[in-house]
C-alpha cells in the first residue's frame, strides 16, 4: 500500500494537504509535517482547512500558511486525521469539493470509523494513537526526508492526541516512536515551552472562563457535566480562545464526574458538542456516533444541523450518555 502511495506522490507536483473543519493538534502538526516532507522532495505543497486555525494551536510555526480556499490547480490531495465526509462541510458548502473528486486523493486517518470520503483513491487507516504515528511509519517505509522540524511536528501530533502519552490508546509503539524522535534530536522541553506560552490568556478570557464554570450543570448524580455556549459568546471570544477548551478539563475534574460535554449553539440552528471522558469511562466515540459524529473513546464530538430544538438535543445527549455509562459498567462487571 505504501508503495502505491509513493507512486502517486512521485507523479504529483502540486499537492494539497486537507484538514477537517475541526482542526486539532494532531491534524495541524501532521499537515505541517507533510508540508515539510513533501517540500523537501521538491513538491509544491498547499494547506487547506475550512475554518480558522484555533488560537491555542498557533504556537506551531506555519499555522498561518493554512488557507480556506483550494488552489485552482493541483495534482493530488492528502486528507489527514479524518475519514468522515461530514467533517469536510465547508468544502461542500463552498462547492470546492468538486476539485478533490476529480483528482487522486489519499486519506490518512487513525480513527476507528468507516471511511465515508467516497472519492478517496487510497485509505490508510489502522489503529494508532495519532495520525503522526502513521506518518512516521509511512516516511520510514518510503525513506522520505525527515528533518528535525518534521520530527518535532510528528512528536507534537503524537503528544497531542495521546494526552502526553497518558491516554488509553497509547501503545508501546507510540512510546517507541517518541523515544526514537527524542534520540534523534527532538526536545520535549522546547515543545512544551512553546505550547505553554500560547496558553496565556487575557483578563477577559479568564473572567469568561469563570462565568462558564459557574454555568456548568450536573446530571446523573454528577456523573455528567455539561455547559452551553451561545452564538454571541462564540463570536465574542472564539477569535482569542476556543470557549469549549477553556473549561472541559476543569469539568472532568469534578468529584464523581465521568463525562464532560460542551455544547455550542449557532444562529443558523446548528448545534455542536465536544465530549471528554475520564479514564475507564470511554464512551465518547459511541456518544458522538449516535449523533453522526466521531472521534476517540475519550475525546469526540458531533454536530446537529437538522434544526431540532437545542433542549431536545441536549436532553437526548445526556440520556444517551447515562445509558452508555451503564452499558459500559455492565460489560465491565
Amino acid at each position: 500500500m505504501s508503495q502505491t502511495i509513493a507512486e502517486y506522490v512521485d507523479r504529483a507536483q502540486r499537492i494539497v494537504v486537507v484538514q477537517a473543519d475541526n482542526p486539532d493538534g494532531d491534524s495541524l502538526a501532521s499537515s505541517l509535517a507533510l508540508e515539510q516532507i513533501l517540500g523537501d522532495m521538491g513538491k509544491d505543497v498547499y494547506q487547506y482547512c475550512g475554518v480558522d486555525i484555533p488560537t491555542y494551536l498557533r504556537h506551531l510555526p506555519g499555522w498561518d500558511r493554512v488557507n480556506k480556499q483550494l488552489p485552482s490547480q493541483f495534482d493530488l490531495s492528502i486528507i489527514v486525521d479524518t475519514s468522515a465526509i461530514s467533517l469536510l462541510e465547508q468544502l461542500q458548502k463552498t462547492g470546492q469539493i468538486g476539485s478533490l473528486t476529480t483528482r487522486p486523493s489519499i486519506v490518512i486517518d487513525h480513527h476507528p470509523v468507516e471511511n465515508t470520503i467516497y472519492f478517496s483513491t487510497i485509505l490508510i487507516n489502522k489503529p494508532a494513537v495519532a495520525t503522526g504515528e502513521l506518518l512516521y511509519e509511512l516516511v520510514n517505509e518510503n525513506k522520505w526526508p525527515m528533518s528535525l522540524e518534521v520530527k518535532e511536528f510528528l512528536a507534537i501530533s503524537i503528544l497531542s492526541d495521546s494526552l502526553g502519552l497518558m491516554s488509553e490508546a497509547t501503545t508501546g509503539q507510540s512510546i517507541h516512536i517518541m523515544a526514537e524522535l527524542v534520540e534523534s534530536g527532538v526536545s520535549l522541553a522546547k515543545l512544551e515551552s512553546a505550547r505553554r506560552e500560547t496558553m496565556r490568556k487575557s483578563p477577559d478570557i479568564v473572567h469568561f472562563k469563570g462565568e462558564l464554570l459557574q454555568r456548568v450543570e450536573y446530571f446523573d448524580e454528577n456523573r455528567i457535566a455539561a455547559v452551553t455556549i451561545s452564538h454571541s459568546e462564540i463570536a465574542a471570544y472564539s477569535h482569542e480562545y476556543n470557549p469549549s477548551m477553556l473549561v472541559l478539563d476543569d469539568m472532568r475534574l469534578t468529584t464523581n464526574t465521568d463525562v464532560a460535554i460542551a455544547f455550542k449553539t449557532y444562529a443558523d440552528g446548528k448545534i455542536t458538542a465536544k465530549i471528554r471522558c475520564n479514564y475507564g469511562k470511554g464512551i465518547a466515540t459511541d456518544l458522538a456516533q449516535y449523533f453522526g459524529g466521531g472521534g476517540h473513546p475519550y475525546a469526540s464530538g458531533f454536530k446537529v444541523t437538522d434544526k431540532r430544538p437545542f433542549t431536545e438535543v441536549k436532553t437526548d445527549c445526556i440520556n444517551k450518555a447515562s445509558e452508555l455509562l451503564r452499558q459500559l459498567e455492565s460489560t465491565t462487571q
